[in-house]
């Protein structure tokens, strides 16, 4: 049985970090690539991150990169997201999500939520002084 289990969302203040937690089970985790996704109130979802399970390659929307980290354990089935240097425009529901690695690959939809098969019921991170 397909299962997420997301955690480490809270409530932090600006300049502040927090590190997610994604495990999943149910699938063959190295035929996968895991996104991090986000959706803040009134706007679309967008991608974060995704880390290829199988050999580890990361890839960052622009203007994410050097704050956000992503990586994984593949024993544990869990994949992170590191948020540093956080900013009231990162509250939102973070998503993690799973779609096949060959077909993120095409045409790199890596960030293409279409793309994704299995999705977390989200993690509310909240950026306020």
């Amino acid at each position: 049985q397909l299962q997420f289990v997301e955690s480490g969302g809270g409530l932090v203040q600006p300049g502040g970090s927090l590190r997610l937690s994604c495990v999943v089970s149910g699938i063959t985790l190295d035929r996968y690539g895991i996104g991090w996704f986000r959706q803040a109130p009134g706007k679309e979802r967008e991608g974060v991150s995704c880390i290829t399970m199988s050999d580890g390659r990361t890839y960052y929307q622009d203007s994410l990169k050097g704050r956000f980290t992503t990586s994984r354990d593949n024993a544990k089935n869990t994949v992170y997201l590191e948020m540093n240097s956080l900013k009231p425009e990162d509250t939102a529901v973070y998503y993690c999500a799973a779609g096949l690695t060959r077909f993120l690959s095409l045409g790199s939809r890596w960030f293409d939520v279409e793309t994704y098969d299995y999705w977390g019921q989200g993690t509310q991170v909240t950026v306020s002084s």
